[in-house]
């Protein structure tokens, strides 16, 4: 590992020792720059260790611009062209990383998140980083010269012609999150496009919470949809509201006061499937014929609720047109208003970020400061569920790499 001790000149410091980080300072050693990765945590890729299970969803084969949500929605598109996922499976297969794809075209280790953050830390090693970790920064300043910039750190400091900014958002602090990049935004002239959770869990409001109170745990296949766009995965109600993949891909474009509208069962046409059989003359309560096709806790949970509106305890041979069409609307558009989010805390990324109109979508170098670069979340560019982020990171990180 080359050793740009603090002191030293170096070409490019990279802060933020994640996903994009490392991808960036690795493309930038390759080019024989001089290069520094500081990390604050005691250790590189803290956020990809827990990713994915622990099994990191390092891509998705399905990558496009229209997966990712910004203010600039053509911003990404350069990079996701020039760094593709089948970039970043060939260098996991050149490390000897057995995967597999779960759905949707999301790749996973078959064994653990671990051997992405080797394959990164190896891919430094040969391209001549140094990585810096367990190593707070306390400031950044720009050379009196006007050509580069000095990073102060707890263990030294280092002058550098580049600087790169790849410390991520706010999700998960337990993880080491902070405002620093979006403070170096701020502080360098850079606008910042108002942060907020994604793909985080959302709350019921208190009325909702004690409606549906004791079915924390109960899972089903629902599309939910918000803003356009809807998303046809697994829901999980929580002991605070609700979650799994289908609700954390609508939080990404949920705004407080917006209704969620969740089809509970997308995959019948219960208007088409309960004539049939009434027809039929099917003697079932309503209650238990639909826990045939939801978990019985929520079928029940669901009739009690609507008591007074939907016909639970009549037998599906009974049922009138009129009763069918309000069952249908009723379980095909569930519309909650929820009450927030669960937060950064259980937030797997930060929507919003440093607006991506200061920066060139080629190098991702401000505009109006020359040297100054920003990669991966920090950006105001958000992916979808999926091992898209992971791709966006890859991308963006070796798109700066080019040129820093």
């Amino acid at each position: 590992m080359a050793n740009f001790a603090p002191g030293a000149a170096v070409d490019v410091a990279v802060i933020g020792g994640g996903a994009a980080g490392l991808m960036c300072a690795i493309e930038a050693g390759k080019r024989g720059r001089q290069v520094v990765v500081i990390e604050h945590n005691d250790r590189i890729g803290r956020k990809i260790l827990i990713s994915g299970g622990g099994r990191c969803n390092f891509t998705n084969l399905d990558t496009r611009p229209d997966h990712f949500l910004s203010r600039n929605r053509h911003f990404a598109k350069s990079a996701l062209a020039r760094y593709q996922p089948r970039d970043f499976v060939g260098l996991v297969e050149r490390h000897g990383i057995r995967y597999h794809e779960k759905s949707l075209g999301q790749l996973f280790c078959d064994e653990s998140a671990r051997e992405i953050v080797d394959l990164l830390e190896a891919e430094c090693v040969a391209a001549g980083v140094r990585l810096q970790s367990g190593c707070a920064v306390r400031r950044v300043s720009r050379e009196n010269s006007g050509g580069g910039y000095r990073v102060e750190t707890a263990v030294g400091s280092w002058s550098v012609a580049s600087l790169v900014i790849a410390t991520g958002g706010l999700s998960i602090p337990k993880m080491g999150a902070t405002a620093f990049g979006y403070d170096m935004a701020r502080q360098f002239g850079l606008k910042v496009v108002d942060c907020r959770p994604a793909l985080a869990p959302l709350t019921f409001a208190r009325e909702d919470r004690e409606r549906y109170d004791g079915l924390a745990g109960v899972a089903a296949d629902v599309a939910a949809g918000v803003d356009g766009q809807q998303f046809r995965e697994r829901m999980l109600f929580t002991h605070r509201g609700l979650s799994g993949p289908a609700i954390l891909q609508a939080s990404n474009y949920w705004t407080p006061g917006e209704t969620v509208v969740i089809d509970l069962l997308p995959a019948i046409d219960l208007i088409e499937v309960l004539r049939g059989a009434r027809t039929s003359g099917e003697r079932l309560a309503f209650r238990n014929w639909l826990s045939r096709f939801l978990p019985k806790r929520l079928a029940e949970r669901w009739l009690d609720v609507r008591a007074e509106s939907l016909p639970g305890t009549k037998p599906v041979a009974g049922l009138s047109d009129r009763e069918i069409r309000a069952i249908s609307s009723a379980l095909h558009e569930w519309r909650v208003q929820p009450a927030g989010t669960e937060g950064y805390e259980k937030a797997e990324v930060t929507a919003g970020g440093v607006d991506t109109a200061e920066l060139s979508s080629q190098t991702f170098e401000a505009k109006k400061m020359p040297g100054l670069y920003f990669v991966g979340e920090v950006l105001d560019v958000t992916g979808q569920l999926g091992g898209f982020n992971f791709q966006w990171a890859w991308a963006s990180g070796y798109s700066a790499g080019q040129y820093v």
